[in-house]
């Protein structure tokens, strides 16, 4: 699982690159404390080169998601695939997000 950050048009962006499972989101969660300190900002999360993600993955967004909220930021979920598009629909995920 690789992850890369970048601040784009304002924005902060997180590709993801990988599996994103039980074994790995504890690296992709310190990874992802950029995104939880930001403020006055939007989040992006780039899941191109996402291959998988496990409901621990799915704790991460939403602890991302919890946060940016309470702060008045947004966050978007880009580039998503089918496989991952349908974890979102059976977890409900897909009403909680907003797609780019």
């Amino acid at each position: 699982m690789k992850t890369t950050f970048k601040e784009e048009n304002n924005d902060f962006v997180m590709y993801l690159s990988g599996r994103l499972d039980t074994a790995t989101s504890p690296d992709v969660e310190k990874d992802m404390q950029v995104l939880m300190d930001c403020e006055g900002h939007n989040i992006i999360l780039d899941c191109t080169d996402l291959e998988y993600i496990s409901s621990s993955g799915l704790r991460l967004f939403l602890n991302v998601l919890k946060n940016a909220k309470s702060k008045g930021s947004h966050v978007y979920i880009r580039g998503v695939n089918a496989d991952i598009n349908k974890v979102f629909a059976m977890t409900g995920f897909s009403n909680l997000f907003e797609f780019k």
